[in-house]
């Protein structure tokens, strides 16, 4: 009864949409509000409920993705992005740009978030797909591609570390297998699917003058802007700076010293430093009067203001979700599992990740319930953390926040983005699950 309520939940959330085109931030509010009432959480609760779930959703992400935003912007507004994207096209020509932008998005998704990575990358991958006057979905889908995996698979990023915990599987073990699987995973679901998606649904392809929270591009003559090296640094200083301090961290010796890189490394401080230092790099260095400076910051805001309320709404309904009991449900019925456990893994967490829409909240349920089947069958620890990434990242879909930045970035209509997300993301996990298994039988 539990999921059936979710699924009509979910159903009543694209009918307003869709059908009454009622503003997507509200229609997710009262679909929390109903759906929360439907499994009977109380109703002194449920305002709190609702309240605390945007508040989690817009306290992991609300410094990060406004910060990275105006550093976004501040990189295209100087034309930074211009001379990033043309000496790409330089070096790789039209025919092979998807490997530089999947090159990009896997040195950035190494150390960043999904979400963050994706702030840093699209003014970078907008331009790009400007310059060579193609739609900027040829180039998003392996760059998403590409961060999603890393995202779910690859330590140091919390889900992966902490499953890695929880099945006491060796790191080492986890990153090497993890690499494996991404190369094959990432070519399938980027460059492939991009070939099959255009050929069977192609007006999704279209040519974008603007994205929802960058604004108006500017135009740009080369020689003005400013260098190839210090445009990159500038893009990349969050996972440079974050990068640095999980390498030292894991080697310092405990004192003041490692304090202060892990603080430096933490995603917040990171951000905030990187964004000075893209002030002074976009704006002071390019002759760039500090009004200037801050008139481009306050529009980064300014163009993003609705996406961060629908992503809240998004955390509410997730909330609501995780407090009416539907993990605790999906948990019973997987109690007496007797299937492979590495397809037993990548189940039961893909169907937590497609009822809360967390994939973090569902890898970290989904390991705790099929840790034990690893001490009864023997299977390799590294193994069941890549099947518990695998399923976390399965179909994403309204309940989640990056559903709803994918749909407003790149304008597609709720359509749209179920078909091309959606499908990525089921593309994306089971590809993965198809090659954690096939490694499982020669490791």
């Amino acid at each position: 009864m539990k999921l059936l309520i979710v699924a009509l939940g979910v159903a009543f959330l694209i009918f307003l949409i869709v059908k009454v085109k009622l503003n997507t931030f509200i229609s997710l509010i009262v679909t929390a509000f109903l759906v929360g009432l439907a499994l009977n959480i109380p109703l002194d609760q449920l305002p709190e409920i609702i309240t605390s779930g945007m508040g989690d959703q817009l306290g992991d992400l609300a410094i990060i993705f406004g910060m990275g935003s105006m550093i976004g912007k501040l990189v295209s507004d100087s034309g930074g992005g211009y001379r990033i994207a043309n000496t790409l096209i330089d070096k790789f020509g039209k025919k092979q740009i998807q490997i530089a932008v999947i090159i990009a998005s896997f040195i950035v998704g190494l150390a960043l978030f999904f979400e963050v990575g994706l702030v840093v990358l699209l003014p970078i991958i907008f331009v790009i797909a400007r310059e060579l006057e193609i739609p900027l979905l040829v180039l998003s889908i392996p760059m998403t591609a590409t961060l999603n995996i890393m995202h779910g698979f690859i330590p140091p990023h919390p889900a992966p570390t902490a499953i890695s915990g929880i099945m006491d599987a060796d790191i080492g073990q986890v990153i090497l297998f993890g690499l494996i699987v991404a190369i094959p995973t990432i070519i399938v679901s980027g460059p492939v699917f991009n070939y099959f998606l255009h050929k069977f649904y192609p007006k999704v392809y279209r040519i974008q003058e603007k994205i929802p929270g960058l604004g108006e591009v500017k135009e740009f003559k080369l020689e003005e802007t400013p260098s190839f090296w210090m445009s990159v640094s500038t893009a990349m200083m969050p996972v440079i700076l974050i990068g640095i301090a999980t390498a030292l961290g894991g080697v310092l010796p405990a004192g003041s010293t490692q304090e202060i890189i892990e603080f430096v490394g933490e995603p917040d401080v990171a951000m905030l430093l990187s964004l000075l230092f893209a002030m002074y790099t976009m704006g002071y260095q390019q002759k760039r009067s500090m009004k200037e400076i801050s008139t481009t910051i306050e529009e980064a805001i300014t163009q993003i203001a609705m996406m961060l309320f629908i992503i809240g709404g998004g955390g509410a309904l997730k909330q609501v979700l995780v407090e009416g009991g539907i993990s605790e449900y999906i948990s019973s019925l997987f109690t007496d599992i007797n299937l492979s456990p590495i397809f037993a893994a990548w189940l039961v967490t893909a169907i937590l990740r497609v009822s809360l829409g967390s994939s973090t909240v569902a890898a970290m349920t989904g390991a705790g319930l099929v840790a034990p089947l690893i001490a009864q069958t023997g299977v390799n620890p590294a193994m069941m953390v890549l099947a518990v990434g695998a399923g976390s990242i399965f179909a994403d879909h309204v309940n989640d926040a990056g559903f709803w930045m994918i749909k407003e970035y790149f304008g597609l209509s709720l359509k749209e983005t179920f078909l091309t997300w959606t499908t990525l993301t089921s593309v994306l996990s089971v590809t993965s699950l198809i090659c954690v298994y096939g490694l499982s039988l020669i490791v």
